[in-house]
């Protein structure tokens, strides 16, 4: 069942950008916000992509130690 969310004290400017968004797409602003939040709540948080990339990048062999990092960073300063 679809769910109703209230947000207080959105700042005047804010809420005008909101509405000319809103208004340029022909869409009121409750039809504006709530695509928005579908996408927003679509896509995963830059915390649940960076784990996701530290994974596959794992599993996949591709890290590279640190220690060998800074070996070869040492070895340029030779």
């Amino acid at each position: 069942m679809p769910k109703q969310i209230t947000i207080k004290g959105v700042p005047d400017n804010v809420h005008k950008e909101l509405k000319e968004r809103a208004a340029l797409k022909g869409q009121s602003m409750q039809e504006y916000l709530r695509r928005e939040l579908e996408d927003l709540a679509s896509r995963p948080s830059a915390d649940v992509f960076l784990e996701r990339y530290r994974r596959r990048k794992i599993e996949a062999g591709l890290s590279v130690p640190s220690d060998v990092i800074l070996q070869a960073r040492d070895a340029d300063r030779t």
